[in-house]
């Protein structure tokens, strides 16, 4: 993706990061992934040394699949579930198993996660941009690109904050079917809800259509490299060579240390424990901005680790970054998402900001909102 907000620049002293998609990384719970792996280690079987089966460790698949049952209502199974190191090692090997089997297009939410054009380039597929308004990804225009895959984040926008409805998922569960085509459900922060209960995962309405690609990277840290693909049955097989040709899969030892962790609780507890610290997080930026930054809207706070802070018309990203970043505020603008691909539609994107306050503390997030306020320009309200 080529970004039209410049990357801020790292000559100034950056006391505040609003960066996204990190969790609290001081909170990562070290104490219990080490008491997971010394479990681990005693336990194991000597058998773990040497090449792991095929889709993985099969407790941890079964545990991962339980989980994903139990949380996210879907309907895994363990021998549908492949253990990966990571998110983007599972899209690539499910892009791979997808182009090998005649996909040649690839629709990607615009705006959307970043990079995630380059790698499909890099799977032998072409990329095409697919317009999110706000209620989320637009099928209609997914259903003029000519793809036969889509990428998508429905439990909460990447980085639009939007809430993917049920009309609309319905609706994307109708195109796979009618294409014969696969939707690749990016489940990246589903367990931090905070208006109501979790919304379930697309995998639950189509397992037949639906690949999930999980990984703990905001639930745990993201230097824990491990995730997981949830794979319709007709795909395991090609997903699975894809893994065997690319790789020897994730350490042995981890997968065991994470198994333990869902086995004894450890997981859910600290999911629960950080789905606190969110909150509140999210709370003092939504008063912050209430405060600091009157008139403005912040959208996509009913779940994760990030909002969006739309600008008034006439005041340009680029200036709000590059000004907040002279005093030490760390900031990105929407448009930094855009695809670099063809459109199916044409995407509006305002000028915005993504604000992640998920490695941010409270008092920072105030600091970062009273910079913005002198930065963005508000308008004066009418009396």
């Amino acid at each position: 993706m080529t970004p039209t907000s410049p990357a801020p620049t790292t000559r100034h002293r950056v006391e505040v990061d609003f960066e996204y998609g990190l969790p609290d990384l001081r909170s990562a719970p070290l104490r219990d992934w080490l008491w997971a792996l010394r479990e681990a280690g005693r336990a194991a079987p000597t058998a773990v040394m040497g090449d792991e089966g095929d889709g993985g460790a099969l407790r941890l698949r079964q545990l991962v699949a339980s989980y994903h049952r139990r949380v996210r209502a879907g309907t895994a199974e363990a021998e549908h579930t492949v253990i990966v190191n990571g998110f983007r090692q599972g899209l690539v090997l499910a892009l791979g198993a997808l182009a090998r089997s005649g996909v040649e297009v690839v629709g990607l939410e615009d705006p959307g996660p970043r990079q995630h054009d380059e790698i499909v380039r890099r799977a032998g597929m072409q990329p095409v941009a697919v317009p999110v308004d706000r209620a989320g990804l637009d099928v209609d225009a997914l259903r003029r690109s000519g793809a036969r895959a889509v990428l998508v984040t429905p439990a909460h926008q990447c980085p639009t904050g939007v809430v993917m409805g049920p009309e609309r998922r319905q609706a994307l569960v109708e195109w796979a079917a009618e294409v014969d085509g696969i939707v690749l459900e990016d489940d990246y922060d589903a367990e931090f809800r905070y208006d109501r209960q979790p919304v379930g995962s697309l995998q639950g309405l189509a397992p037949d259509r639906v690949v999930v690609l999980g990984s703990l990277s905001k639930t745990l840290a993201p230097g824990i490299r491990l995730g997981w693909l949830l794979v319709p049955p007709a795909l395991v097989g090609p997903v699975v060579r894809e893994k065997i040709l690319t790789s020897r899969g994730a350490p042995a030892l981890d997968q065991l240390a994470l198994a333990a962790l869902l086995e004894s609780g450890r997981y859910d507890r600290h999911v629960r424990r950080m789905w606190e610290v969110y909150r509140r997080r999210r709370a003092v930026l939504a008063d912050a901005v209430t405060e600091h930054l009157p008139g403005l809207r912040l959208v996509g706070l009913e779940a994760g680790c990030h909002a969006v802070l739309e600008l008034p018309v006439g005041v340009a990203e680029d200036d709000v970054v590059r000004s907040a970043l002279r005093r030490g505020v760390r900031v990105y603008g929407l448009s930094r998402y855009r695809v670099d691909a063809p459109r199916a539609g044409e995407a509006d994107v305002p000028a915005a900001l993504v604000l992640g306050f998920g490695n941010v503390n409270e008092e920072r997030i105030v600091r970062g909102v009273e910079v913005l306020a002198g930065r963005c320009q508000t308008p004066v309200p009418r009396r």
